[in-house]
């Protein structure tokens, strides 16, 4: 698909808008180093834009290709049953829009190892 690109990082919502700040920066950061890329934040509840919400403002901006990073660190609930949902309705809503949903944070080994090097430094000696 040679249509524009987007990547959504999908976070749950908490009612005190400091919580989003480290997913704030990630998108920042993420965005600085892909200039190519439009990257997006976008939750499940508690805060705006929700997920469906950002993907239309997305396929209405002519981005052909989403691709949502769930920032949490397990499969719960919500990456069980709440996000398919989520993205099945989206790809109703957007048949020409192909919407792809990468694993969560915490099920990536890569990251799983950097956390716990930065563990096992931080821990007292």
């Amino acid at each position: 698909m040679s249509g524009k690109s987007a990547l959504v990082l999908f976070a749950h919502g908490a009612r005190d808008a400091q919580w989003a700040q480290p997913f704030a920066t990630i998108r920042d950061e993420v965005a600085a180093a892909r200039p190519d890329l439009s990257v997006a934040l976008a939750f499940l509840e508690a805060m705006t834009p929700r997920l469906p919400e950002c993907i239309a403002a997305l396929a209405a901006a002519g981005h052909e290709r989403i691709v949502v990073a769930p920032i949490f660190l397990a499969l719960g609930g919500h990456l069980k049953e709440d996000l398919p949902r989520l993205v099945a309705d989206i790809r109703e809503r957007h048949p020409a829009l192909a919407v792809e949903v990468l694993p969560p944070v915490g099920e990536v080994p890569e990251l799983v190892r950097a956390i716990a090097r930065w563990l096992v430094n931080a821990a007292p000696r």
